[in-house]
């Protein structure tokens, strides 16, 4: 069901509350549905001297209601203009961060890399992704990365060591376990005095 049934089905509730409250009846559907009926029962009771002012105190009731309203969705919309900008931050941190960061799964295929973790790997992100991390490395880096991988599915919380590039450069590794539960954080920060990407 999508939304705007939903919202109109609340509304004619609203309308059908707010008739039965006025005047002790339910209405009819049509009735629920017509705004323009909804204010002439309003008016009616308005000019009667028995019920006006129990109508002028619902009106009271639904400005206030309505300026309460407004101020919701204003303040709904410039919540979701702050989210919006604070993700639009985190990506630019991450992205620009100085370290390199990959979300691999258990056989080390990228899923998710920063730029940084691109330009280290020396390649664009786009031509990254689905190809697995451990084929950047050095054969022996390539079985301690596994190693790594395998003792924190062993409830270890992290794992940290240096691992070498296929083209001799070293880096420092730490590996975490992503929250999703299914796959991996690994964070490679170049060693010092090392710069460039794998092509250099």
């Amino acid at each position: 069901m999508s939304g705007n049934v939903i919202g109109a089905r609340n509304q004619a509730d609203l309308r059908l509350s707010a008739l039965k409250r006025l005047t002790g009846q339910t209405g009819s559907h049509e009735t629920r549905l017509d705004s323009s009926a909804a204010l002439r029962v309003l008016y009616e009771l308005a000019s009667s001297p028995s019920t006006a002012s129990s109508a002028l105190a619902l009106l009271h009731e639904l400005q206030v209601h309505q300026v309460e309203l407004d101020l919701q969705d204003e303040e709904l919309r410039t919540s979701r203009a702050e989210l919006e900008a604070a993700l639009m931050r985190q990506v630019q941190l991450y992205d620009f961060a100085p370290v390199g960061f990959f979300t691999v799964d258990r056989s080390t295929v990228l899923r998710e890399l920063n730029l940084t973790a691109a330009g280290l790997l020396g390649f664009e992100r786009d031509q990254l992704l689905g190809r697995t991390l451990d084929s950047f490395l050095a054969p022996q880096s390539a079985r301690a990365l596994h190693t790594m991988l395998t003792r924190l599915s062993e409830d270890v919380p992290t794992e940290v060591g240096t691992l070498q590039l296929g083209g001799g450069r070293s880096v420092n590794a730490s590996v975490n376990r992503d929250p999703d539960g299914l796959n991996f954080l690994v964070a490679f920060i170049n060693v010092a005095g090392q710069a460039g990407n794998l092509t250099d």
